[in-house]
């Protein structure tokens, strides 16, 4: 499913947001880009041609666009985020833990249905939806990054 600026401007008017210029230039932006962002960066690529623009706009946008559906997120380390346009259905991700780069995984939903149901009967918590993010080094990092060692067998062995 592909969102265009027209699209989630359309979207925006029937859930009661207003289109304002500003809300605009950030939408336009981000839906051009193909690429995971930070709110960070993607303020600084709007600052080019909208300077006026604020950070706090960015967050709110983001935030909105995020309720309404339009985003692709992802946990990037402490309390940020980055999303990008999102144009596929439900799917999960696999994140590169050296180099960033953000893979998606679709997987059988059914079996994520299944264990939803599980969960509800065993705690009696209700869960609505859920997000699952895989962490590790990609195919490329893998290759060139050495495997570290915690083992203290060779730690002593490196020592004698």
């Amino acid at each position: 499913m592909q969102f265009s600026s027209e699209k989630i401007k359309a979207v925006l008017r029937q859930n009661g947001y207003k289109a304002t210029p500003q809300r605009l230039a950030v939408i336009k932006e981000f839906a051009q880009n193909n690429e995971f962002l930070t709110p960070a960066e993607l303020y600084e690529k709007i600052r080019k041609n909208h300077p006026k623009i604020g950070m706090v706009t960015v967050y709110r946008v983001l935030d909105i666009l995020d309720e309404l559906g339009f985003t692709c997120k992802v946990h990037a380390g402490g309390d940020c985020n980055k999303y990008k346009i999102n144009t596929e259905d439900h799917h999960h991700h696999l994140l590169c833990s050296n180099c960033g780069v953000v893979v998606n995984y679709n997987c059988d939903e059914a079996y994520f249905e299944n264990l939803k149901t599980v969960i509800t009967a065993e705690t009696g918590f209700k869960v609505k939806e859920h997000f699952l993010e895989f962490t590790g080094l990609c195919p490329d990092c893998n290759v060139k990054t050495p495997p570290k060692s915690n083992s203290i067998t060779d730690k002593v062995l490196l020592n004698d």
